[in-house]
């Protein structure tokens, strides 16, 4: 995966805020990281402190794929698939860009088009040229946070909800992955495996809220 570049229209660095009245703050993580529980938390202490606040979330509609394809005993090829996820991904952030625009206040955002960058690495599959590009362009102007956990505790979590399954190898992949991400783009990362209270105050100090 292609380093982004940090200019001055280039990331951030870890934990600087974005510029003017709106700040977007985007989640990263493995499933069972905590995203979704987190970015409601947070947009919960963002409302309690009197600011506006919307939480935007960016799904590639993977579980709607799974489920259907199971009913229809079908088994659909990995790059099909991953054609398709990247295709509802890309709308999803766009639509999420839109909205986020004119908004005042604080835009929490729940999963961006890395993840399908994350996703093709735990596929075995080339990250391509246009994705990477693309995800760091739409970055760029926002703070990005790393929810990080051990596969074991994350792939304990996804049982619990009962929704899905991820294997320790794929989920251990998608740990590095994000890590690795993470220090070549300048992201936060914090521990994931504290409170929900904790990890909100951990996330607003690291993005200056």
């Amino acid at each position: 995966m292609r380093r982004c570049q940090r200019d001055g229209r280039g990331l951030q660095p870890a934990g600087s805020p974005a510029r003017g009245p709106r700040q977007i703050v985007v989640l990263l993580g493995i499933d069972g990281s905590g995203k979704t529980t987190t970015a409601t938390a947070l947009a919960g202490a963002a409302r309690e402190a009197g600011r506006p606040v919307i939480v935007l979330r960016n799904r590639s509609g993977r579980r709607w794929l799974a489920r259907a394809s199971a009913r229809c005993g079908l088994e659909v090829p990995v790059r099909w698939a991953d054609r398709f996820e990247t295709g509802v991904r890309i709308l999803n952030v766009l639509t999420s860009q839109a909205r986020a625009w004119p908004r005042e206040g604080l835009v929490v955002i729940d999963r961006h088009l890395v993840c399908q960058l994350v996703l093709r690495r735990g596929r075995g599959l080339p990250p391509g040229r246009w994705l990477p590009w693309l995800a760091c362009r739409s970055l760029r102007p926002h703070t990005v946070v790393v929810l990080d956990v051990p596969a074991e505790i994350a792939q304990q979590r996804i049982l619990r909800r009962g929704e899905d399954h991820e294997s320790l190898d794929y989920l251990r992949t998608a740990r590095t992955a994000y890590l690795e991400l993470a220090s070549n783009w300048g992201w936060s990362v914090v521990d994931a495996t504290a409170t929900t209270e904790v990890l909100v105050a951990r996330i607003m100090d690291a993005a200056d809220l």
